[in-house]
């Protein structure tokens, strides 16, 4: 595969953040403007952001009310959560989207000032966790966490992907605050400090793992989706504007399941779509949001996902940025309810498609994905077809995550080819079945076919 210098990777992922906008939504005349915060880099949220920016959906909700307004839809890009909370407490933003742990601080802070918000509806989850990756340079020697112990180590503190660090972390035996020299950075900055040498190891969360594995700038040392704890990504919305304006929300959330829909429905397309809004490479979008992508996406607030948050809210605490959050009154589901009617219950009930199913290759110049039923199959497939693959997926063999064929880490048992996302997994297989061993993806190639 192609890959781009680092300096390109950084420019791609930095923020498109709006300049000025319109004020929150209010009464000024028959125009209302309503303003929505999102990140199009973070390719989770695409569909209370990107993708359902691209489709016009929300617009087109809007239209329909037929209340006597006219409506104009202010589309702010921010590169992380937390100016989107800075932007929605000083009453600029009506509708954010954010990851779980800036979801907390969302909630905390507007409580604090007197500015409460509410988690009105999902975007993408993954139940294990794997959206979030931790991974080292290209030729480091790192192989496992403990090797992480008294190395520089960069995240965004408060992100989803500082939680996965601090709970990794933990559970191998490392302080967290004095076993590694934690550096608090933006992750195009932490990214740019991995190409540099200036860190050891970058813990982000998607799509900045996929992105720098895909154009061959990093390799994964830790995958998230080995904490078994949900993480995700959810809409948050101004507790005085969803009163104002109930019927402006659930237009909203009408069109984001909308696009969750087209989401679903046309994996390819819609990769290809939010690939030409956000400059991302679209294999890299499609590693999370294809048919069988690390995140699945719901607008429902699964009781999954809602424990989960209360979970976060220890990590937070602990790092002195938030106090005790109350996440029973943060959460607020109605609006979805009211939105979606009779199929939220459907879409509550949904569960994630299966890992082993997982198995896909995108041709190049196909508009679709080639299904196998197993990774010997599809690596027997690339093998045959070296020159006319554009990606291949394949899901770790212990924790379902999608990951890049030729990026994963291979064990040959017997017969079997077995892929993981990082060398840590891969060990642990290979300790605890006698025969089994690591070899390179050439190797893997060359015993498929």
């Amino acid at each position: 595969m192609k890959t781009k210098p680092v300096a390109a990777a950084v420019l791609l992922l930095l923020p498109l953040t709006a300049c000025g906008g319109n004020a929150a939504a209010g009464d000024g005349g028959s125009t209302v403007t309503v303003t929505v915060g999102y990140q199009s880099k973070t390719i989770n949220t695409v569909t209370a952001g990107t993708l359902l920016r691209s489709l016009g959906y929300f617009e087109k909700q809007l239209d329909a009310l037929h209340d006597g307004h006219t409506y104009k839809v202010d589309w702010q890009d921010y590169a992380t959560g937390a100016p989107i909370t800075a932007q929605m407490t000083a009453g600029k933003i009506d509708i954010g989207s954010m990851g779980d742990f800036p979801l907390l601080i969302n909630a905390a802070r507007g409580k604090q000032l007197g500015k409460p918000t509410h988690l009105v509806s999902v975007t993408g989850y993954n139940l294990r966790g794997g959206l979030n990756t931790i991974v080292t340079s290209p030729d480091s020697k790192l192989a496992s966490l403990q090797d992480l112990r008294g190395k520089k180590v960069s995240t965004s503190v408060g992100s989803a992907a500082d939680g996965t660090l601090v709970r990794a972390l933990q559970r191998a035996g490392i302080n967290p605050d004095k076993g590694i020299e934690k550096l608090n950075q933006q992750p195009a900055v932490g990214a740019s400090a991995l190409a540099a040498g200036s860190t050891d190891a970058l813990s982000q969360f998607v799509a900045w793992p996929g992105l720098l594995a895909f154009q061959g700038k990093a390799k994964a040392l830790y995958d998230g989706a080995e904490l078994n704890l949900p993480t995700f990504h959810g809409v948050t919305a101004r507790e005085d504007f969803a009163k104002k304006r109930p019927a402006v929300l659930e237009a909203f959330l009408k069109a984001q399941a909308q696009a969750t829909d087209y989401l679903n429905d046309h994996p390819v397309d819609a990769s290809e779509k939010v690939a030409k809004a956000t400059g991302l490479p679209a294999e890299v979008v499609y590693l999370y949001n294809g048919a069988h992508g690390i995140s699945t996406f719901d607008p429902a607030i699964k009781p999954q996902l809602v424990s989960a948050l209360k979970e976060d809210v220890s990590v937070l605490k602990s790092a002195k940025l938030t106090g005790d959050v109350d996440v029973d009154s943060f959460v607020d589901d109605q609006y979805v309810k009211k939105a979606l009617g009779a199929d939220y219950a459907k879409r509550l009930a949904a569960t994630p498609p299966a890992a082993a199913s997982a198995n896909e290759v995108w041709p190049k110049g196909s508009e679709k994905t080639v299904a196998f039923k197993s990774p010997a199959e599809l690596l027997g497939y690339v093998a045959a077809h070296r020159d006319g693959i554009r990606a291949a997926y394949v899901p770790d063999a212990t924790t379902g995550t999608l990951w890049f064929a030729d990026k994963a880490v291979w064990v040959a048992d017997g017969d079997q080819l077995l892929p993981f996302v990082a060398p840590e997994t891969a060990q642990a297989y290979v300790a605890a079945h006698g025969g089994a061993r690591v070899i390179t993806y050439a190797d893997a190639l060359e015993q498929a076919s």
